[in-house]
């Protein structure tokens, strides 16, 4: 492993929805060209961690954010940060399919076209790329001016992918993205992740601990405390948490997953 650059540093991170706070003092650096999951028992409030990444946590609620995410080196809580702009370079795919109704091109085309005007070749040419990339392509080549709504759940969580992928991100957040798929399907997604992973900045919220051993290079388990409050108990390569963790929760919850 060559010398480690932060894509995003989050320090003495407390955020909160409305006056509720939900996670407190949240401290980790999220490394470039690595999968970083993660992990810790549900409600513990890992999604509204990752959504605070790209400030997606906005469109759902009022929120209020203590300390720094900085994505390489500005910090995304500024006021005279570009929103759409962020969300581009910070892309998210969601635990269910959230895709538009309509075609499949259109869909994996509708974010290129936000950011500006492309020629009908270099549009093309950018929709079978980000479907390639999503190992979709052979399934859907046939069927792109039909509708998105028409493929299976596994089809259709990649062509989220697809779509997440076409604006070129830098980042790429995914919220339990194999969460309800079958065997297949979650094989399909993990090959996409390792195949993506040379080049893209990835951090995954799961509960399938054998995918983080299969898939990530460092992980961060997150506990909600007494008072439902999410803290950062252990940060370190995946390796170090499934095999030499420091605080016993971590190994406990490692382990009771691992059999």
């Amino acid at each position: 492993m060559g010398k480690l650059i932060p894509a995003i540093k989050v320090k003495n991170l407390n955020f909160y929805y409305g006056t509720q706070k939900i996670i407190e003092s949240v401290s980790m650096d999220i490394y470039q060209n690595q999968v970083t999951t993660i992990i810790g028992s549900s409600g513990c409030g890992k999604s509204s961690f990752l959504k605070s990444l790209n400030r997606m946590s906005e469109l759902e609620a009022e929120v209020k954010v203590e300390g720094r995410v900085e994505f390489f080196g500005q910090n995304i809580y500024e006021r005279r940060v570009n929103l759409n702009r962020l969300r581009r370079q910070i892309s998210m795919v969601f635990p269910k399919p959230n895709l538009f109704p309509m075609s499949v091109y259109d869909n994996v085309a509708y974010g290129v076209k936000l950011i500006g005007w492309h020629p009908k070749v270099e549009l093309n040419e950018i929709v079978e790329s980000a479907i390639k990339a999503a190992d979709l392509w052979d399934e859907v080549k046939n069927k792109l001016h039909k509708s998105a709504l028409d493929l299976s759940d596994g089809q259709q969580q990649r062509l989220c992918i697809a779509r997440a992928l076409a604006v070129k991100p830098k980042v790429l957040l995914m919220d339990e993205p194999c969460s309800g798929l079958d065997a297949f399907a979650r094989m399909k997604i993990e090959n996409i992740i390792q195949n993506l992973r040379c080049g893209l900045t990835i951090v995954i919220v799961t509960h399938n601990i054998q995918q983080v051993t299969r898939l990530s290079d460092f992980t961060a388990f997150f506990y909600s405390n007494e008072h439902r409050v999410t803290q950062l108990l252990e940060f370190g390569t995946t390796q170090k948490i499934f095999t030499n963790a420091i605080n016993f929760r971590t190994r406990d919850y490692v382990l009771a997953r691992l059999g």
